[in-house]
C-alpha cells in the first residue's frame, strides 16, 4: 500500500511577533479529502497557523509543504521570507482562503467578485469562468444573486459568495478562518450547511472554528491548540467524547460542549 503525499504538511512551525512567540513548534498534516479542524481559545495560534500555511504570514522556523513540495525560504529567524514569488502565487492559488469577514469587493457584483481571481490572477478565459462562477454560486445556494452587490446581501449570503469565490479557483484545499463567527446563529447554519456538503464531497479542508458541533460533525481530525502548542489531537469522537487533557476538558466545558 502506497502512502499518499499530504496535500498540506506543516513541520516544526514557529511564529513570533517580536518577542511574542505565538506558535511554538507545531506539526499538522492534511491528506486529500481530510477535514482538519483547529480549535482552542483566543490567542492559541489557530488563525496564525492558517495564515502561515497560505503564506500570508512569514514563519521563522519549520517547513511548510504543499503536495510534498517544500516552501523555499531565504534568510533566517525574523529575517526569513519566501525565496520564490512564483512558488508563493502557485501555492496560494491552490489553497483558497475563506475569511471571517467575507472580504468581498464592494464595487463589484457577486458574480464579478467570484470571477475576479481566476480571470486576473490565473488568466483564464472570461466566458469559461463566468459559467463556472454561476455554477459555484448555484452550488452554495445563491445562484439568483449574481447581479447584486455585497451590501445587498445578508452576512450569510456574503459568506456563501466568499466560499463560491474560493471554489472557483478550483483549489487543492480550502482554508476557513472562523467562517461563521461574524454571523448570527440563523445565518451561521446556512454557511455550516455549505461547509458540510463540501466535506461530504471529499474536499480537503483546514478549518479554524469556534463551533464545536460543526468540528465534531464534519472533521476527520481535530487539533486542540493551547498557548501555541498542540495540547491534544485525534479523531473527533476521542477529543469530544473522551478528552484526556485537563485543559481540553476545561475548554469544552467553557464552550458548553462537554
Amino acid at each position: 500500500m502506497t502512502v499518499s503525499t499530504p496535500v498540506l504538511e506543516i513541520k516544526g512551525l514557529h511564529k513570533a511577533y517580536g518577542e511574542l512567540e505565538v506558535i511554538k513548534g507545531v506539526d499538522i498534516s492534511a491528506n486529500k479529502g481530510d477535514v482538519v479542524s483547529l480549535i482552542g481559545s483566543s490567542g492559541s495560534g489557530k488563525s496564525t497557523i492558517l495564515r502561515c500555511c497560505n503564506l500570508l504570514e512569514d514563519s521563522q522556523q519549520g517547513d511548510i509543504l504543499f503536495q510534498g513540495e517544500a516552501v523555499k525560504w531565504k534568510g533566517n529567524g525574523a529575517n526569513r521570507v519566501p525565496a520564490d514569488s512564483k512558488q508563493v502565487i502557485r501555492i496560494r492559488t491552490n489553497l483558497s482562503m475563506v475569511f471571517q469577514q467575507f472580504n468581498l469587493w464592494a464595487h463589484m457584483t457577486i458574480l464579478e467578485n467570484v470571477m475576479e481571481a481566476p480571470v486576473t490572477v490565473l488568466g483564464h478565459d472570461k466566458a469559461e469562468i463566468e459559467e463556472k462562477a454561476r455554477h459555484y454560486l448555484t452550488k452554495v445556494g445563491i445562484g439568483d444573486k449574481c447581479d447584486v452587490y455585497p451590501a445587498q446581501l445578508s452576512g450569510g449570503q456574503q459568506q456563501r459568495a466568499a466560499i463560491a469565490r474560493g471554489l472557483c479557483m478550483e483549489p487543492e484545499a480550502l482554508l476557513f478562518d472562523e467562517p461563521t463567527s461574524a454571523l448570527d446563529p440563523e445565518l451561521e447554519q446556512e454557511v455550516i450547511g455549505v461547509i458540510k456538503s463540501l466535506a461530504e464531497e471529499g474536499r480537503t479542508m483546514l478549518i479554524v472554528t469556534h463551533d464545536m458541533k460543526m468540528a465534531a460533525d464534519i472533521s476527520s481530525h481535530v487539533v486542540f491548540l493551547h498557548q501555541g502548542l498542540i495540547e491534544e489531537q485525534g479523531a473527533p469522537a476521542d477529543l469530544f467524547g473522551a478528552p484526556k487533557s485537563e485543559r481540553l476538558k476545561q475548554f469544552l466545558s467553557s464552550t458548553h460542549y462537554a
